[in-house]
């Protein structure tokens, strides 16, 4: 009966607190205007908690069965989202309960924040808690895996209509403000249920938000109000540095600008953090380094797979000035016996995915050396994953990945089943169509094990663990060996210079 599951979501509603009871009547007759419904009967429902998921699959089942929606992920998402937002208060005001919780504690007023955003289905937690995720052990710490299930699997048919649906310049992408409410369409996720929070970082308006995808712990996303293009300078440094003293508990990071090195959205300027420590926060300087003219922040290099200097002071400013310095030196660096260029044919390469965080009383800031030069041998990227490794892992590195956590691809879940099958079953995978691009791969590590049903599917997530570590390796641009740490420590020496 369409009158219970509509009594469910608001019940809810209610019990999570994102309505109070006399919001109930009102919210109940929202829902039959969005079902097509000009009546209501009463009914009985059972006590207890109510799942999302399941309440909102039969409102989308009777959508689709009264012809309001077709049967689609795209349709069905697009749908439950404004079902939702029949719940969520209007951006002033969660603007100004997050400025309140704020007064008490920056901890409180994300805590607001983040269970309205998971309440209100906008991070659909059901859908991340099917993501795979396991640890790996490295000689770097244990790094975070996970196989991104948390985007729905559009069909072909989908992918079609999306490609043939007008191309709209609303919103101009999917981090501009104009997405908050936004109904979507069919090559736009809809936002009815999203709200953002205002902040200034260096003087300038910023929206702070989490990803509805949450990859770790309280995912935010920090992103200026205008639509300009990712860069890194100085003023970059200044805004990180920024947010951490807004919000101590959490860190931030930014992709670096350029291609290949950088994220998936290159246009509009954004950061990354959360409430989360990743294995390379975790990381222990290997070697100390001083710089000239900064003998008071403690500097050195960071024992992990990618090339990393870690700086750290009480004072901010000096951390921006030193940042600043050694991103300068490292833009206009070459290093031919590292294959390090800055430069070729007039294209720039050196760049830096910079992250800060607190220490205590101190901030500090991690700066990765990036660099994309591309040849022949390997048109993706020198310092990027080659083509041996793939199988597992062939989009761009960036900030998350840095940091210690592998975001693989959906296939990988039942590719992984698959291997297991074959690996019991003793069979050649070379010619299969689906595993073949793992045959290598394996073959590197069957011998190590004797495999049974109860071990193997935890041994590839092993091995996988290790092909992420090597990930991390080829994308660092100087290698962790003594030619490598010596081209580092001429880097060093070359800053000392400026």
């Amino acid at each position: 009966m369409i009158y219970k599951q509509i009594k469910l979501l608001v019940k809810y509603a209610l019990d999570c607190g994102l309505i109070e009871k006399n919001d109930v009547t009102f919210c109940t007759n929202r829902l039959l205007e969005i079902l097509a419904l000009d009546s209501f009967e009463d009914c009985e429902i059972p006590s207890g908690e109510v799942q999302l998921e399941s309440v909102l699959g039969a409102l989308l089942d009777f959508a689709a069965e009264k012809g309001l929606i077709e049967n689609t992920v795209t349709c069905r998402d697009l749908f439950d989202t404004k079902l939702m937002s029949v719940f969520v208060p209007r951006p002033s005001f969660v603007a100004q309960r997050f400025s309140s919780l704020y007064e008490q504690s920056p901890q409180k007023a994300t805590d607001y924040y983040y269970k309205l955003s998971c309440d209100s289905d906008y991070i659909r937690r059901y859908r991340v808690s099917r993501d795979l995720k396991w640890k790996s052990e490295s000689e770097y710490g244990t790094l975070d895996i996970t196989v991104n299930l948390s985007k729905p699997e559009k069909t072909p048919e989908e992918i079609a209509a999306a490609k043939l649906a007008p191309q709209g310049g609303y919103p101009k992408c999917l981090l501009c403000p104009e997405n908050e409410g936004y109904a979507g369409r069919m090559n736009h996720p809809a936002r009815q249920n999203h709200r953002i929070i205002p902040i200034t970082i260096d003087g300038a308006d910023w929206g702070f938000q989490y990803s509805p995808y949450v990859y770790y712990n309280e995912h935010c996303i920090v992103f200026n109000k205008k639509h300009i293009p990712m860069k890194v300078d100085r003023s970059t440094f200044k805004k990180l540095l920024d947010f951490t003293e807004l919000f101590p508990h959490y860190f931030i990071g930014s992709n670096a600008g350029f291609p290949i090195v950088g994220g998936s959205i290159l246009s509009h300027e954004h950061f990354q953090g959360g409430r989360y420590e990743f294995a390379m926060a975790k990381a222990p300087i290997e070697t100390a380094v001083t710089f000239k003219g900064f003998e008071d922040v403690k500097s050195g290099i960071v024992k992990w797979p990618m090339s990393v200097i870690r700086i750290r002071a009480k004072d901010k400013n000096r951390l921006v000035d030193l940042a600043d310095k050694i991103l300068t030196a490292w833009r206009g660096y070459t290093d031919e016996k590292c294959f390090i260029f800055a430069e070729t044919d007039g294209e720039k390469h050196s760049t830096v995915t910079p992250i800060a965080r607190r220490r205590g009383e101190d901030f500090e800031m991690d700066l990765v050396l990036r660099n994309n030069i591309t040849t022949k041998e390997y048109p993706l990227g020198v310092f990027h994953p080659h083509p041996e490794l793939h199988n597992i892992k062939k989009e761009n590195i960036g900030l998350i990945e840095v940091m210690g956590l592998a975001v693989l691809p959906a296939r990988l879940k039942n590719e992984i089943a698959l291997l297991e099958k074959a690996i019991l079953e003793n069979r050649d995978i070379s010619k299969d169509g689906v595993l073949s691009k793992h045959a290598q791969w394996l073959s590197s590590f069957r011998d190590k094990y004797n495999f049974t049903k109860e071990n193997t599917q935890d041994i590839l997530k092993k091995e996988i663990g290790i092909v992420f570590s090597k990930v991390l390796e080829h994308a660092g641009v100087y290698k962790r060996t003594e030619e490598g740490k010596e081209g580092f420590m001429r880097f060093v020496s070359y800053v000392n210079t400026k």
